[in-house]
Formats: C-alpha cells, structure tokens, sequence
C-alpha cells in the first residue's frame, strides 16, 4: 500500500521511486478524484495530471484508490515552504472538522493524531471505533417490535383467532401477541454496516482489534450493503441522543454528505473523503461565530439572506427581485431580525505588504460585497480571511463604500490557535468592529 501526503497546491511525484506513485495508481487516482461528486468534469479541482507529477488543487482529505492513497492537508499560503510537520497540521484540519461538521471528538483522536504513521482517515476510523465501542457497553438503543408466538404461558394478549384455528389441536401452547424489545434498529444496521465496511480500510492494528471486537457484540444486527442502509428512518430522540455525534460521523465515512446531499452511495473499493476549504473554513467560521456571540442576543445566520439583485423593471422603486439571488455566507442579525453585519469568509492568502493600499483583495470580492450592502442595509461589513500560522490576526484595513456610509473592514483570524482562542478574536473584531 502506498500512502502519500501533500498539501493544497503541492504535489507529489509520479515514477518508480521509492516515494512515488507508479503511473497505474496515479491513474486510479485520477480516476477517483473524477467520480467524486465535488468535482468538475475532469476532476481538476481536485488533481490534476503533470505527467510525473500529481498536483493537489483546494480541497483536502483523502483519496484512496486500489494499493494507494493520497492525503491533502490545508495550506494557507501556497507559496510558502511547508514549515510545519504533517501531524499538526492534520490535528488543526481534525479540529476544524471537528467544529464544523459537530462530530464531538474526544481525547481519544487527540492521542490518535499524535502517531505519525496515522493518516486523517486513520483518525476519524480510530475515533469512530472508540466512540461506538463505549457506546455498546453502556447498551445498545432499543426499539419495541410487535411479535408473535406460540408460548406455554400466556405473554401479552392472547391472540384468539390463532388460538382457536392454529392451535385448536395444541392446548399445551398460546397464541400470544406481545411487544418485545430489539436492537435492530436502523441506527444500528448503519454502525454494523460503518464497523464491517471501515475494517477494510483502516491502517492501524490497534483500531482494527477495537473493530472486531465490535463486530462480535454487534452480531445480531442483520448486515446491509453501504448502499441500502437506511438513512431516512434513523430517529434521533431523547432515548438515543447520545449516538448524535457517532451517527454524524456514520455518515461522513459512509455517506458522504457533506460533498454532495444527494450522493448516497459509495464505491465498494475505497473511501474518497475530500472536504473543499473555503466551504470548511466557513462552517468553522460560522460555529465559533455562535460561541463568540451566544450572549449578545445576536443570531448568526450561514448561508441564509436569499435576496436577489435583478427583477422586471417598472420604472418604480423596485422592493424585490427574483434574479441573481445572494448567500452571504453569515449575517448577523439584531433579535429583531435586522441584519447588522455580513461575513464573507476567503480561504486565501492576502497580500504580506501591510502597506498595500489593496492588501490582496480581489475586485470581484469588493463588488460581491457592495451588492451585499445595497440589498441588506447593513452598516458594516467583514471579508474575513486565514492568518498565515503564528501571525495572530485582526483588522487589516477598514474603507468606507461610495454612495453610502457602509463600513468594510479587511480582517484575518489565526485558525492554529486554540478554538478558545479563535472564539476571543471574532468576539474582539465583531464587538470592536
């Protein structure tokens, strides 16, 4: 098995070294970066072919293919040498995850990502058994089913047509009707389904002992292909919440959800986990916001607005559009509802040269912006983007827009940082801004 890490915009080699992909894995590669359902036509945005070299675009995560597997880290600056070792950045990219997507890791992970030969998949595979393994131990959820018996003593009702047409020559048995509690449960087909399907795939013996190990106290639970597990009719309620975070973890490794909310299958051969940045650092982003703000009565709002920019033309004010509608990727809004601030968060680089009167932003950026404050009315808007590891962060620059009083402030949040850190700096830019 040949396993290779990188970085976004890094690359790896392609030939017959030693640390190389050989031509037919690159392929194989390429071929699953194409049938991923984040990627364009050819795949480009995730790989693209250099003849002998691989090139990772900006998505992360991993891409496995038969006998190899790729894995992409974050990267804030793509031209800056990798500084830092593969395992703190893996840790940063499981924390963001971690925050995003709700998936509650422990301690557990923490010591996972401490071993160097662990690769991402590795870990999530590693918390995911440990989380289910303590789980089962404090008993599995149950549901009650309706069953039908012959029994010696009456248990439930009786069920008297069967009594007096199917037993009328055994007085010896009932026919009872009664409910019986069972562990198989659609939740629990898809961790029987997760343990059999991630044993296939994981690297490290130590999970793959806590894997068996589960396979055999789940052994009742009748198994189903990843395709037909049964997804819609998990319940999630107060007898079972604590299973929240290991069935969004489920459907991370199994579903693939957050690429794309319709892909409900996977390819038997591999796992394909690959997560684009600038969507992951807005969800990040977004959850610390809430932190930041949970007891200014402010509510923050991902991807809402929906407003549009174009509608017929009258000749009269027009109120509402029904053309080129708008998400900002966070609003902030007053418990009354009006908006106070629109966040757009960037995974890229500014400009190093603090004196730059533009500071790296694009153009396009601005203008998106500008619409942004003519149809929400907010005083003041934020383009947010990652400081480079160590910088710290804070407001870059503030300008004013033309034709209104609007503020627009240029500012950047360290994401190395403890998140209780990163929760203290947008609660100083939010709060000062």
């Amino acid at each position: 098995m040949t396993h290779l890490p990188t970085r976004e915009w890094g690359s790896v080699p392609v030939g017959t070294g030693e640390l190389s992909f050989t031509r037919q894995q690159a392929d194989a590669l390429l071929a699953a970066a194409r049938a991923h359902p984040g990627a364009n036509r050819l795949g480009t945005n995730v790989l693209v072919d250099g003849g002998s070299q691989l090139h990772a675009q900006q998505m992360v995560g991993m891409i496995a293919a038969e006998g190899c597997s790729l894995e992409i880290l974050p990267k804030v600056d793509p031209d800056a040498p990798d500084g830092e070792e593969n395992t703190s950045v893996r840790r940063r990219l499981v924390r963001m995850l971690d925050v995003a997507l709700g998936l509650d890791l422990s301690a557990g992970a923490a010591i996972a990502m401490d071993r160097q030969d662990d690769t991402l998949l590795d870990v999530l595979i590693r918390h995911f058994a440990d989380g289910l393994l303590g789980e089962v131990r404090r008993g599995l959820p149950r549901r009650y089913r309706q069953c039908r018996d012959d029994l010696p003593a009456l248990r439930g009702a009786l069920d008297v047509k069967a009594q007096f047409t199917r037993n009328i020559v055994r007085p010896d048995r009932l026919a009872c009707r009664f409910d019986q509690l069972d562990p198989d449960t659609p939740l629990m087909r898809i961790m029987a389904a997760a343990v059999v399907f991630l044993a296939r795939h994981v690297g490290n013996a130590e999970t793959q002992r806590r894997l068996v190990e589960l396979r055999h106290v789940l052994a009742e639970i009748p198994l189903m292909p990843v395709a037909r597990l049964p997804w819609d009719k998990v319940r999630i309620d107060r007898s079972n919440q604590r299973w929240t975070s290991l069935f969004a973890l489920a459907r991370l490794l199994l579903q693939r959800e957050w690429q794309d909310m319709a892909h409900k299958t996977m390819a038997a051969d591999g796992i394909t986990l690959l997560f684009p940045m600038n969507d992951l650092f807005e969800a990040y982003i977004g959850a610390l916001t809430r932190r930041a703000l949970a007891d200014s009565g402010v509510k923050v709002e991902l991807q809402g607005g929906g407003l549009c920019c174009l509608g017929a033309y009258t000749g009269e004010y027009l109120e509402d559009g029904n053309l080129f509608g708008t998400r900002p990727d966070l609003i902030l809004r007053h418990r009354s509802g009006d908006a106070l601030t629109i966040i757009d968060t960037k995974w890229k680089k500014l400009s190093a040269n603090l004196t730059s009167r533009k500071h790296g932003v694009k153009e396009s950026d601005v203008y998106q912006m500008m619409a942004y404050a003519r149809l929400y009315h907010v005083p003041e808007l934020m383009l947010l983007y990652p400081a480079a590891p160590g910088d710290g962060g804070g407001v870059r620059a503030e300008f004013g827009m033309v034709g209104g009083s609007q503020r627009l402030l240029i500012a950047t949040v360290d994401v190395a940082q403890a998140e209780e850190a990163v929760v203290a700096q947008l609660a100083g830019l939010l709060y000062d801004g």
